[in-house]
Parts: structure tokens; C-alpha cells; sequence
């Protein structure tokens, strides 16, 4: 029972490690008390880092950024790419100004040599940034019974922007059929990547169009308004064009039939003087040395 009871306690400690946002290993003990911190841009912030049990600690910040990780203090020294900025305590690492590249997972680690005592916490930091103006690609018409697609993005926003597609001034939402004026259209909007798409494109998807981009934080910003044709395809226009390209091809073909039957294409040459050339037997030297003749 007593070697069951340690091992409870152990998960126990680690069930509430986890819960706290840290990983201890050894006496110590590695909190902090705001794992998910907002900000706005330019402005100060402190990640708080709060640990005991250390009798010699060593304390190193690292932030990580997708697939990047940054050192930010090493040593209880904060780094040169940092050191302008950022101020090193005994409790946390303090931002004299943060820009939306700051954005990110930042993990503070407690030791001491040997490291035999450990401990780690993560704090999560987010930059906030108002979105910027989105750009849309909308083309002109879209033709009745195929799939089209228009997308809205904007880049500035952080966290990053959702998005949100109008026609004619009224919110399409995310579900066609949920809204009266657009029960006879087909499409769908994915606010995490700004895309409409029809599927299929019909008669009542007429109309001018905009995107507009928020993020909780800062003002919602619109797109610029395209008005938008549904058109039927044209199959008289198709068949036609067909047509004359296959008269225009019958009346090449003619035309190089004709001119081979008329010989228009045959090489004419000039007939030139034929020049035979004979050896004469051969004389006595008394005589008159000819060494060749020449017939024309």
C-alpha cells in the first residue's frame, strides 16, 4: 500500500504540473501566474516566470515560432538580439514595447547543474493587431451551372482576421439555406480562408459583392465593393465559332488543293548549255599539242 500510495502522489503531482502549465522533474517547482497573454502592439508586457525549490537556479527563456526557436535568455543574462528590449527578473522577462513578430509560445526553464532538479512552464503571447483592409478576387460574371470561387484575404491582423461575404449589403453567413434572400443559391463561405464558392453558380447569384475582415480586436475592415453578372453559357456563340473555324479550315485546305493541281507549287529551272568533255589520243611531239577539246 505504501509503495502504491508514493506512486498515486507522484501522478497526482504530475496531473497538477500539467494542469498548471508546467513540467517539473526533481524538488523544484516552475510556475506562472498568466500562461495566455494579450497585448496591443508597441505597447510594454511581462511574462511572469515563478519557481522555487532551486537552491543555485539558472534561469533561460526560449521562444518558438512555428518551426523557429529563438533564445532569448540564456544564463539569467538575456541575449544580444533581445537585450534592448527586454529586461531579465527574478520572476519573468519584462517587453519595454512588442511588435506583432513577438507573437509566439515563450518557455521558461529552471535549473541547476547537474540537472538532477528541473523545471519548465510555457507562456502563450499574442500580439494584437486591428486587421487591415482585405483584397478580393472577384471576377466580373460568373457562368450559370459551373463552380466558382472568390477569395478575401488580408495579411496585418493578429490574431489573424475570420471573415465574412455580403451581397448586396446583407450577410451571407456561412449556410445558404439559413437566410431567406439567398434559399435559392448553392455556396458556402469558410470564414478561416475568406473563400465563397458557388457550387454550382445560379441565375440568382446576381448582385455587387464585399468581403470584411475582423478579429476581435480593433475595427472591422470591408473590401471594396464588384458587382457581379450570373450569366447563362453561351452555346449559340460556342457552335457558331466552331462553324467558321471549321469553313475557314475547309477553304485553306481548297486553296492548297488548287494550287498543287495547277502546278503552282512545281520548281521551274532554266535549261543551261550541256558541256561534254573528251581526252584526244595521244600525238608525236612534232605535231600540234592539244591537250583537250570542247564541243558546245
Amino acid at each position: 500500500m505504501g509503495t502504491e500510495g508514493k506512486a498515486g502522489r507522484k501522478l497526482l503531482f504530475l496531473f497538477t504540473s500539467m494542469i498548471l502549465g508546467s513540467l517539473v522533474q526533481g524538488k523544484g517547482s516552475v510556475y506562472t501566474s498568466q500562461p495566455d497573454v494579450q497585448v496591443a502592439e508597441d505597447n510594454s508586457v511581462k511574462l511572469s516566470c515563478t519557481y522555487s525549490g532551486f537552491s543555485s537556479p539558472r534561469v533561460e527563456w526560449k521562444f518558438v515560432q512555428g518551426d523557429t526557436t529563438t533564445l532569448v535568455c540564456y544564463n539569467s543574462q538575456i541575449t544580444a538580439s533581445y537585450a534592448d528590449r527586454v529586461t531579465f527578473s527574478s520572476n519573468g522577462i519584462t517587453f519595454s514595447s512588442v511588435t506583432r513578430k513577438d507573437t509566439g509560445e515563450y518557455t521558461c526553464m529552471v535549473s541547476e547543474d547537474g540537472g538532477q532538479n528541473y523545471g519548465e512552464v510555457s507562456v502563450r503571447l499574442t500580439v494584437l493587431v486591428p486587421p487591415s483592409k482585405p483584397t478580393v478576387n472577384i471576377p466580373s460574371s460568373l457562368t450559370i451551372g459551373n463552380r466558382a470561387v472568390l477569395t478575401c484575404s488580408e495579411q496585418d491582423g493578429s490574431p489573424p482576421s475570420e471573415y465574412s461575404w455580403f451581397r448586396d449589403g446583407i450577410d451571407m453567413l456561412t449556410d445558404a439555406k439559413k437566410t431567406r434572400a439567398f434559399i435559392n443559391s448553392s455556396y458556402t463561405v469558410d470564414p478561416k480562408t475568406g473563400d465563397l464558392v458557388f457550387d454550382p453558380v445560379t441565375a440568382f447569384d446576381s448582385g455587387e459583392y464585399y468581403c470584411q475582415a475582423q478579429n476581435g480586436f480593433g475595427t472591422a475592415m470591408r473590401s471594396e465593393a464588384v458587382h457581379v453578372d450570373a450569366v447563362e453559357l453561351n452555346v449559340g456563340g460556342i457552335v457558331a465559332a466552331v462553324l467558321v473555324t471549321l469553313i475557314l479550315l475547309g477553304v485553306l485546305i481548297f486553296g492548297i488543293w488548287f494550287a498543287y493541281s495547277r502546278g503552282y507549287f512545281e520548281s521551274k529551272t532554266a535549261p543551261g548549255k550541256k558541256v561534254i568533255y573528251s581526252q584526244p589520243s595521244a600525238r608525236s611531239e612534232g605535231e600540234f599539242k592539244q591537250t583537250s577539246s570542247f564541243l558546245v
